[in-house]
């Protein structure tokens, strides 16, 4: 057993030191600042994808309609909702003819609805537009957030990139939830702040994703993703793979974005993405489920049990004592990620355990169930 212990100890000191050499490494980044201009002269395409969002999707398309670079037009694409959300997109495609609404219903069985809106969009965009700019209805843009982005973008040399969205949380045990589950993020691939063509190392948000439309159709536009349950990282790995850079990074308060209102909503729906498993993936995929599962989620508890056992002064107390320092790090360095924060945000490295305990089961499902809908993973290998 005790050779077990410390066999098990080895394999996480040394998926330990990758993993905090990968922050070293992607830490002292970028970031995207508030445009100094008001404008920038290229056309934004901007697509919404939707289903059943007539409660987020209003201060979403005023906070496009009052951009000061306003997009060449909007396309929101509606998966066929019941709820009222397309009575809510005419009613405001009567005040603003930039607005404009795509009927994708219904989606094929078996894909990915957003990433088949998506396509859709596109498709109604035609050849128009130097850039697109994929949204989901529940972002909130600063009105010069797309001048900052593209410009950004234009400024950087970069034709692919992401934002890195502040997260506004109201629900105590979300507060407490939510961080857990992004922080597997920023243990697998890193600190925002840099472009990479490296499909291991490359991150992405499909939450507000900007594209060169050139670039996007050589990729094959969103065709290619449709049967990834991570369209968004598809689509860049993909960018990527044709030796394009694609870029990840932060915008302080210029995008927000509030992903779910509730814990129970989140533990339903973030864990069959937050794998990111697809065709890329390869072995590299399943090292870094390793690594949240050992490096981030598993000192908290051996600490407590080997102190409780063996003592402060036994080499293994002290390795995940060492480990948890540095997730504690990590804790304080996505605070930023999170305005308002409720207290229980300190507390989420409790939760660390169930949530890549969960995230691993979901890596090895192959058909995924979202708002009423299988997905089948034809992407994953």
């Amino acid at each position: 057993m005790k050779r077990f212990f410390w066999l098990f100890a080895l394999i996480q000191a040394t998926l330990g030191l990758r993993v905090f050499a990968r922050m070293a490494r992607t830490s002292g980044g970028h970031r995207i600042e508030a445009a100094p201009s008001p404008a920038t002269p290229e056309q934004i395409v901007v697509i919404v994808p939707v289903l059943n969002e007539i409660d987020r999707l209003g201060p979403c398309l005023r906070s496009l309609q009052h951009q000061s670079t306003p997009p060449l037009f909007t396309i929101v694409v509606d998966g066929g909702s019941i709820d009222g959300t397309e009575r809510l997109i005419r009613q405001m495609m009567a005040d603003d003819p930039r607005i404009v609404l795509v009927d994708a219903a219904p989606v094929p069985d078996g894909v990915n609805g957003k990433a088949y809106g998506l396509a859709r969009g596109l498709e109604a965009a035609g050849r128009k537009g130097d850039w697109v700019l994929t949204i989901d209805a529940d972002v909130r843009l600063q009105p010069n957030a797309i001048a900052s982005i593209v410009g950004f973008a234009r400024q950087a040399g970069i034709r692919a990139l992401s934002v890195a969205t502040s997260q506004r949380i109201e629900d105590p045990l979300l507060a407490a939830l939510h961080p857990a589950m992004l922080t597997t993020l920023v243990y697998r691939f890193g600190i925002p702040g840099r472009a990479s063509i490296r499909v291991d190392e490359v991150q992405a948000n499909g939450q507000c994703f900007l594209v060169d439309r050139q670039l996007l159709a050589q990729v094959g536009g969103f065709g290619n993703i449709q049967r990834s349950i991570s369209e968004d990282v598809t689509l860049a790995r993909s960018i990527a793979a044709s030796g394009e850079a694609v870029g990840f990074y932060e915008a302080g308060g210029l995008v927000e974005v509030e992903m779910y209102t509730s814990a129970g909503e989140a533990w339903r729906n973030w864990p069959r993405s937050l794998p990111v498993q697809d065709r890329f993936s390869g072995w590299k995929g399943h090292l870094g489920l390793a690594e949240c599962l050992m490096v981030q989620a598993a000192p908290l508890w051996l600490f407590v049990l080997s102190l409780v056992f063996s003592g402060s002064r036994s080499r293994f107390t002290q390795i995940q004592a060492a480990m948890l320092i540095g997730r504690l790090g990590v804790l304080a360095g996505t605070a930023r990620a999170y305005p308002d924060r409720p207290p229980l945000y300190w507390l989420s490295p409790v939760l660390d355990l169930p949530v890549a305990v969960e995230i691993v089961r979901q890596s090895r499902r192959r058909t995924h169930r979202w708002r009423g809908r299988t997905i089948d993973v034809g992407e994953k290998k």
